[in-house]
């Protein structure tokens, strides 16, 4: 399975902290995945090609979990997904992470809703 940080956005904080260059997000965007997205963020789309803003709290001991629910009205398509990807914009953009999804049937024309705390990025600390 190959979730996790995307090349673009190791990349990009590594550069920020060795090179003192300057990065941020101002919001990711979340798009759903019917399969592994892969190391691009690409493979496997939903028929559902909307990305909805997600938000974040704080980040505590390498972990930063969704403070809010990431909602699609009137979802394209039927189908389960099981993954997501995060980009920094709405269409186009760069791939920054992905990850699992619990694995969520919906019909076409449902609300579909990832909720409060269940999208997680952490990074492995120093131990």
């Amino acid at each position: 399975m190959t979730v996790g940080l995307s090349g673009y956005l190791a990349n990009a904080w590594l550069d920020s902290v060795g090179n003192a260059t300057s990065f941020s997000v101002s919001l990711p965007y979340i798009k759903l995945h019917v399969a592994d997205p892969g190391i691009a963020g690409t493979a496997n789309p939903a028929i559902e090609t909307t990305r909805k803003s997600a938000s974040f709290g704080v980040s505590s001991g390498g972990i930063i979990t969704s403070d809010a629910d990431t909602t699609w009205v009137n979802i394209a398509g039927t189908e389960t997904v099981f993954f997501f990807t995060a980009w920094d914009a709405a269409t186009a953009g760069n791939f920054l992470f992905s990850g699992v999804v619990d694995a969520n049937a919906y019909t076409a024309g449902d609300t579909f809703t990832i909720s409060t705390g269940s999208l997680v990025v952490n990074l492995t600390l120093a131990s």
